[in-house]
């Protein structure tokens, strides 16, 4: 049964509207929007239709980042061996293989580490550290991770192994290692004055400092792992995302390139949609699947037909895991159907044995985005358990699992994602405590899926130079969404038609004009709507180029009958 989204559409700021249509020479839908996106004055509205380069902060604003060059520069002139420790996701591949690269080009004695997702789980770990103990590692550094393994640290220190943390994630302060070098911009005193950097994003910071350059021909690596990590798209990220997904299209990297080849969108104009869909799942299946070699050995190719070979690993790793991801999914249903009581469980906690631990957090992705809830999924194993956790907006997942931390052997992530590990025994306490902070934390109302619409329009607003000025806001993802505006009083003006996969296609008009509207997976609209006698849509307009014409399309994100 569908259940209709509560519609938050915003006050028109009439004044607002007019000072930027007038000074920026835009639409006032187009104005409309930036406000909506937090923007406050004439200059940052510049900013962000018209990201640059010329905006990429100093890497050097980071407190840290002196030291850390100093270091690197050091244990370089002494040839001494350097090792890069990574993770096993998009962001920590692509931060690993930046990384690499370059020490490589700079002819340093460099090494990395990628752990294991399954044997190993997140961070430094026990094999990491003798690893390095026995290949005479002399400096350690972590990307998209370290900021919370004090213990390994600790460990590589009084080994004599310095450690530089280049990390993303919330630190808990309390924890941090102890006089360590720490890049990361979620620290309170970082000095860094944009705190949403992907991993990557962060490795770029430091390879900037190390070589004293922007390293722009590096944009495309940092834009696909920044993209993966559903990092916001605002501030310095929405100007890695917009000059890396030019750079990516044209990549010359021998890696990047067998990978768009082989997905098929060598030839495609290049969005965030295209790295969030159907690159970063190729990237991310080798460490799922088995370990992230795979997926490192690829960006770090230097031939075609040696990319070529990874390739087509990566792509059996991605078949395998949507085959994995499908039967848990199912399973996970079907335990929701007999366990889950909505009306007194805010979150979902399911659990299984022997669930594959590299597609949890899909799982609980996909769950959580069908129910609207906070879902948690844990493999059951005879020791401890893996449990992957997904929130939604007004649920921070992160604090959650801390404010339940006696319940869990470890646990890390950020607001809206995830990871942890628990006794088996544990997870009944668990999920009583979880859903007791989940009834104080969550009201009836944050339980109903919302749309931020950004206007109210008619169709009559809407023409190919405003829907041409909306593109500029691209790309769309995380902080800065697809424009969505809402018609009201709409009328049928053809039999709607039901086409692959759901998709519903029908001819609607307010009575002055006439537009094509399409929603995915929405064929379940059909009859409400040919019943109404009027109806609301709530859409993306876009520009329909199929069969060479040129005519505006109403993309559809929800339909209200009546």
């Amino acid at each position: 049964m569908h259940t209709h989204k509560i519609l938050k559409i915003p006050i028109a700021a009439v004044p607002f509207q007019n000072t930027f249509s007038n000074e920026l020479g835009v639409s006032k839908i187009l104005a409309q929007v930036l406000i909506n996106r937090q923007i406050k004055t004439v200059s940052d509205a510049h900013e962000f239709l018209k990201p640059t380069t010329e905006h990429l902060l100093d890497p050097y604003s980071f407190l840290d980042m002196h030291r850390a060059v100093h270091s690197i520069k050091g244990a370089m002139a002494r040839k001494e061996k350097i090792m890069i420790f990574g993770d096993y996701d998009a962001d920590g591949i692509t931060s690993t293989a930046l990384l690499k690269d370059m020490f490589l080009k700079l002819g340093a004695d460099v090494t990395h580490y990628l752990p294991h997702r399954i044997k190993e789980g997140y961070g430094l770990n026990k094999n990491a550290v003798n690893f390095a103990k026995q290949k005479n590692i002399k400096l350690l550094i972590t990307v998209d991770c370290g900021v919370s393994d004090h213990k390994e640290i600790e460990e590589l220190k009084r080994s004599g192994i310095e450690v530089i943390v280049t990390d993303h994630h919330e630190p808990q302060e309390t924890a941090l290692p102890k006089d360590t070098i720490i890049i990361n911009p979620k620290l309170k005193d970082s000095g860094y004055k944009y705190r949403d950097l992907a991993g990557v994003g962060v490795a770029y910071k430091l390879a900037c400092a190390i070589c004293d350059s922007k390293l722009l021909e590096d944009l495309d690596m940092v834009c696909l792992g920044t993209i993966a990590d559903s990092a916001p798209l605002i501030g310095e990220n929405r100007i890695i995302a917009k000059e890396g997904l030019l750079r990516l299209s044209q990549t010359k990297k021998a890696g990047l390139r067998e990978l768009i080849d082989n997905a098929g969108i060598a030839d495609k104009k290049f969005s965030s949609t295209f790295v969030s869909f159907i690159l970063a799942p190729r990237i991310n299946a080798s460490g799922r699947m088995d370990n992230a070699d795979a997926s490192l050995d690829l960006l770090l190719s230097r031939s075609p037909e040696e990319a070529g070979k990874f390739a087509k690993i990566l792509e059996q790793h991605n078949r395998q895991r949507q085959k994995i991801e499908a039967k848990i999914l199912g399973e996970a249903e079907d335990l929701i159907n007999k366990e889950v009581n909505f009306k007194e469980h805010k979150v979902i906690v399911v659990a299984q044995e022997n669930w594959h631990q590299g597609v949890l957090g899909i799982v609980a992705s996909k769950i959580a985005d069908r129910f609207y809830r906070p879902a948690i999924v844990i493999s059951l194993n005879e020791g401890l358990c893996k449990g992957s956790a997904r929130s939604i907006k007004n649920f921070h997942i992160f604090d959650a699992l801390s404010d339940c931390g006696e319940s869990l052997d470890s646990f890390g992530g950020h607001a809206h994602a995830a990871g942890f590990s628990i006794d088996r025994n544990n997870i009944g306490e668990f999920r009583e405590n979880i859903n007791r902070l989940a009834h104080n934390r969550l009201s009836f109302e944050d339980l109903i899926p919302s749309l931020d619409i950004d206007m109210e329009l008619n169709l009559t607003d809407l023409d190919e130079k405003t829907i041409l000025e909306l593109e500029a806001l691209e790309p769309f993802g995380k902080g800065n969404p697809e424009p969505l505006f809402y018609t009201r009083n709409l009328k049928l003006k053809s039999e709607p038609q039901i086409l692959n996969k759901g998709t519903l296609k029908f001819w609607v008009t307010d009575g002055f004009v006439t537009f094509a509207a399409i929603g995915f997976r929405m064929s379940h609209f059909k009859d409400s709507i040919k019943m109404a006698d009027n109806f609301g849509l709530v859409y993306t307009p876009k520009m329909d180029t199929w069969g060479g014409q040129n005519s505006i399309i109403l993309e559809l994100k929800d339909i209200i009958p009546g």
